[in-house]
This record gives structure tokens, sequence and C-alpha cells, in this order.
């Protein structure tokens, strides 16, 4: 039986990357996105591909596709979907708001949750969450542009969820990885209306090598940009040491 691969906002960017990727690699696939002109593109270049057209805003779309994830024997599945909305939360429309949470928060765990127990009693799976390196720029201070808290609390999330959902599944087969790519050269920030042409950018096809290639490598985290792993190790063990640092009295410098 052939591998079969499941990746959401395949359109453009590192979604299509990651499928046309697969597919050279012999996968069958199932392909999601919005736009479904783009969809029919790819289709036309692979048949046999699977085309799904979903909304990951919404309720219905993350239902209809989780009720895949749910019920196909995915081998791997790549939440890739993606908004920015970068701009400081008080100026953020509600309705970005709700549609950057669902997309990179809510969209990536209802539809791994749905995944999961069959990869899990399949022996098998590999599950990638795209991130980016913004889920570490937390601590930078006000200088830091453009403004951008819900997305980068959104990213986060998604670091935490992979790495603990990573352990819970230890020995089953299955294996998470968050990808934290930094700017990539795609569609994402001019359909945000930013200019990034003179930033340098890694290429799609580039992170999806280094995300091939961290499975390979047993990482959790995976950052395509990043020269030096220990550094990614200093951060994970500083997380590590203050989780076990705490106590539970009053720390001396609140008394």
């Amino acid at each position: 039986m052939n591998q079969l691969a499941l990746v959401t906002g395949a359109t453009s960017g590192i979604g299509r990357a990651f499928a046309e990727r697969l597919a050279a690699a012999g996968y069958d696939l199932i392909v999601t996105g919005r736009r479904e002109d783009r969809l029919a593109e790819f289709a036309a270049a692979h048949p046999g591909a699977r085309t799904v057209a979903a909304d990951l805003s919404t309720d219905d779309g993350v239902a209809a596709v989780a009720a895949i994830c749910a019920t196909e024997p995915l081998t791997m599945l790549v939440n890739n979907a993606g908004v920015a909305h970068y701009m400081p939360l008080a100026e953020l429309p509600a309705d970005k708001a709700h549609e950057l949470v669902h997309v990179k928060v809510a969209a990536p765990t209802m539809l791994t949750r749905a995944a999961v127990a069959g990869m899990r009693d399949r022996g098998e799976g590999r599950i990638v969450n795209v991130a980016g390196m913004i889920a570490f720029s937390g601590p930078a201070g006000p200088s830091v542009m453009p403004r951008r808290a819900v997305y980068a609390g959104s990213l986060a999330y998604l670091v935490a969820l992979s790495q603990t959902l990573n352990a819970e599944l230890e020995g089953t087969g299955v294996r998470v990885q968050v990808l934290c790519p930094g700017v990539v050269a795609t569609e994402f920030h001019e359909r945000q209306g930013l200019d990034l042409s003179a930033v340098p950018r890694m290429s799609a096809a580039d992170v999806v090598t280094a995300s091939l290639r961290g499975f390979e490598l047993g990482e959790v985290v995976t950052a395509p940009g990043v020269e030096d792993p220990g550094l990614l190790d200093a951060v994970f063990a500083a997380d590590l040491a203050a989780f076990g640092g705490q106590r539970p009295e009053l720390a001396s410098r609140y008394r």
C-alpha cells in the first residue's frame, strides 16, 4: 500500500512544496486549500491526487478535513495552512483574530487529534506542524516590528503542542515535528501587504528538505535556518530549568 499524506494550505508556498515533494516520492495525496482554482490546477498536474476545498478558519471547514483525517489511513499529516494578520492586538479586528487563531491553533489541534489515534493504532505516522521562528520572539523588546502578538502566540502554541505530543507518543511509531522556518520566499507576506522582496529569503523547497531531513535526524523542533542546533537545545534546557525550579513557597522577590 502506498503511503498517504494530507497537506493543508497546499495551493501555494510551503504547502505546495510539500505536496510536490511527496508526490514525487510516490505518496498518495489529499491536498486542501481555500482556492478551488489552485486545487484544480494541482489535480490536473498530479493525476490521482484528491483535492478538498475547505476554509480552516471556519468550524465547518475544520470538521470536514478532520473527518478525512479520522477515517483515512494517513501516514503523514502536514498542518501548513496559515494566515498572518500582523498588527498590534488592540488594532486587530475581531474577525481577523478569530481567523488567525482558528487556522493556526484550532485547526492543527483538531486535525491532529483526528489523525493521531489511527496512526497510533497502525504503529506509523508523521505529523508536521508548520510554525516559524517568530514562535521564539516573545522576549523581544518594543523595537521589534511589525507588531504581531497573536501571530507569535499561535506559533509558540504549535511548538509546545508538538513537543508535548511527541513525548506522549513515545514508542508508538508516531512522530511529531514542529517546523520553524524564518522568512520564506512565498506569497504569504505579499498577501498581507508586506514587501519583503529586498529581504534574503529561504525557498519553500529548502524548508521541505529540512523537514524531511529533520525526521531522519530525530528532531522534534526543526529550524531550517539555524546553523547551530545548540542554540535551540539551550532554549529548551532553560525552559525545563525554569519549569523544574518552581517551589510551593512564594519566591523571595515577591515578599
